[in-house]
C-alpha cells in the first residue's frame, strides 16, 4: 500500500506519519503509533477496551509465531470489512485505534 492510500485511510484524524519498521510500516498520528502495515495489510491498534469491538466486527487479531512455536498475539487488528469501502465507517475505526494509542503507556 502506498503513502497516498494510507493517508487517505486516516484522513479523518488529520496528518499521519509513516515510518518503515520490521519489514512493514508504522503509522503515527500526533506522535502515537496507531496502526501497522504488514504484508500490504493495515492493522489498527486496539486494547482491552476496544479489542472486543474489533472482534465483534469480525476483525482478526494479528499474531506471529513466537520462539516456543506458540502464537504471540499483538494489539493490532484487521480493519472490519464494512469499513474498507465506507469512509465514514473507516473514520470510526481509525479514531478507535487512536484512542487505544492514547490509552497505551
Amino acid at each position: 500500500m502506498d503513502r497516498d492510500e494510507i493517508e487517505e485511510m486516516f484522513q479523518a484524524l488529520g496528518p499521519v506519519t509513516i515510518r518503515r519498521m520490521f519489514g512493514g510500516k508504522g503509522i503515527y498520528h500526533a506522535g502515537r503509533i496507531l496502526a501497522l502495515e504488514v504484508d500490504g495489510e493495515i492493522l489498527l491498534k486496539a486494547d482491552a477496551e476496544s479489542g472486543p469491538d474489533f472482534e465483534a466486527a469480525g476483525s482478526r487479531q494479528w499474531s506471529y509465531e513466537g520462539r516456543s512455536g506458540k502464537p504471540v498475539k499483538m494489539p493490532y487488528w484487521s480493519i472490519p470489512d464494512e469499513a474498507l469501502d465506507d469512509p465514514d465507517e473507516m473514520a470510526i475505526w481509525v479514531r478507535r485505534a487512536y484512542e487505544a494509542a492514547l490509552r497505551a503507556k
